[in-house]
C-alpha cells in the first residue's frame, strides 16, 4: 500500500508537469481591444493650464462623446499637466506614463520643435509618437489692434514700429515677430513676460501693446474673441503657415512668399511647420498598434458624430480633420531639415 501511494503521487505529479508543459506550449489568446478597455479609464492630458482656450476646449468636448465610439466603452477624463510649453507632458507620455493606450496627450503644436532645437529638458522624440489626429487646421497669424495703431498692412509694419505682446521669449508670440524682423524686415518690438496668450489679449484691449504675432487664426473666429474681426477691432497682417489658408483673406500675405533667399525660406519653414498640425494629439510610442488604430477610428467617428458637432458649434470650434499620417509626415520632414537651417532657427529661439 505504501509503495502504491508513492507511485500514485509520482504519477499525479508527472501529470501536473505534463499539463503545465501543454499549457506553456499552447498559443496564448491575445486580449482584444474591447476586452482591454472594458472597465478602464482613458486620461486625456492637456499640456497647458486650465485656461487653455481652444487647445483645451477640443479634448473637453471630445471626452463627452468619444466613449461610445471606443470598444469596451472606457471612462474618459480630462486633466491638465502644464509645464515648459508642453515639454513636461511630452516627457511623461514618452518615458513615465504607461504605454497601454490609457494616456492621451493634447499639447500646443509648437512643442514638437523642442527636441530639434535642443531645448532644456526635452527628453522625447516626436517622430516616435503615435499621432491620433487633429480636429482643425488653423493657421498661425499676426496682426494689430486697430484702436492702438494706424498700421493696417505688413508694408506698414516694415516702415513703422509695432509693439507686440508675448509670453516667454521661446514661445511663438515672441519667436515669430523676432524671426520676421530678421527675415523679411518688419519692425516688431516684442514685449515679453505676459503669463498667457489671453493675458496678451487683455493687454491689447487695455492699450498696453499694439499687436500680437504667432497665434492660431481660429482664436479670432471662436470663443470670446469671435467679434474681433467682424467688428474691425483686429486687423490680420500676415499668415504664418506652409501655405495660404482657405479661410483667411487672400489679400493677407504668406510670410514664406516674402523671404529673399532659399536659406531664409528653410528657416521659416521650420518655424511654420507646426501650424500645419493644427491641434494635434498623440499616444506613446509603445502603445499596441490595434489600440492605436481603435482610438484613431473612435476619434474620427467622434468628429463626425452629431452630438460632438453640436458641442463644437456651440463653442465655435472648427472641424477640419487632419489625419495622423499627415501629422507624422510633417514631423518627419521637420526632423530631416538641413542642419544649417536648424542652427539658424536655434539663434532665433532662445532656450
Amino acid at each position: 500500500m505504501v509503495f502504491k501511494n508513492i507511485f500514485d503521487r509520482r504519477r499525479f505529479g508527472a501529470s501536473l508537469v505534463g499539463l503545465a508543459l501543454l499549457c506553456a506550449s499552447a498559443p496564448l489568446q491575445a486580449q482584444s481591444v474591447e476586452e482591454f478597455y472594458r472597465g478602464k479609464t482613458i486620461t486625456m492630458y492637456v499640456g497647458t493650464g486650465e485656461n487653455a482656450g481652444v487647445v483645451g476646449a477640443y479634448p473637453h468636448a471630445l471626452a463627452q462623446v468619444i466613449r461610445k465610439h471606443i470598444p469596451g466603452h472606457p471612462n474618459v477624463i480630462v486633466t491638465h499637466m502644464p509645464g515648459a510649453g508642453g515639454i513636461k507632458l511630452a516627457n511623461y507620455i514618452q518615458s513615465i506614463g504607461p504605454q497601454d493606450g490609457t494616456q492621451w496627450a493634447f499639447i500646443t503644436r509648437g512643442f514638437v520643435l523642442a527636441p530639434l532645437l535642443k531645448a532644456p529638458g526635452a527628453q522625447f522624440d516626436p517622430v516616435q509618437f503615435n499621432w491620433i489626429g487633429s480636429p482643425s487646421r488653423s493657421a498661425s497669424v499676426g496682426g494689430v489692434w486697430t484702436a492702438n495703431t494706424d498700421v493696417r498692412s505688413l508694408a506698414d509694419a516694415m516702415r513703422k514700429e509695432v509693439i507686440v505682446g508675448a509670453t516667454a521669449p521661446s514661445q511663438d508670440t515672441a519667436v515669430f515677430p523676432n524671426a520676421l524682423n530678421r527675415l523679411i524686415g518688419t519692425k516688431f518690438k516684442v514685449i515679453t513676460g505676459y503669463s498667457s496668450v489671453p493675458a496678451v489679449d487683455l493687454a491689447l484691449q487695455k492699450g498696453e501693446v499694439e499687436g500680437k504675432v504667432g497665434f492660431a487664426y481660429s482664436l479670432l473666429t471662436s470663443g470670446s474673441n469671435a467679434s474681433w474681426l467682424t467688428e474691425g477691432k483686429f486687423k490680420v497682417l500676415i499668415q504664418l503657415g506652409l501655405q495660404k489658408a482657405s479661410d483667411i483673406s487672400p489679400d493677407v500675405p504668406l510670410a514664406l512668399d516674402l523671404v529673399k533667399t532659399p536659406e531664409d525660406r528653410a528657416v521659416l519653414e521650420i518655424l511654420c511647420a507646426p501650424s500645419a498640425m493644427g491641434y494635434p494629439s498623440f499616444m506613446g510610442a509603445g502603445v499596441p498598434a490595434d489600440r492605436v488604430a481603435a482610438i484613431r477610428k473612435a476619434y474620427l467617428d467622434t468628429l463626425r458624430d452629431p452630438q460632438f458637432i453640436e458641442l463644437a458649434t456651440r463653442q465655435q470650434l472648427e472641424i477640419d480633420y487632419v489625419p495622423p499620417e499627415e501629422i507624422a509626415q510633417t514631423v518627419r520632414n521637420l526632423y530631416a531639415a538641413p542642419k544649417v537651417a536648424i542652427e539658424r532657427v536655434k539663434q532665433l529661439v532662445p532656450n
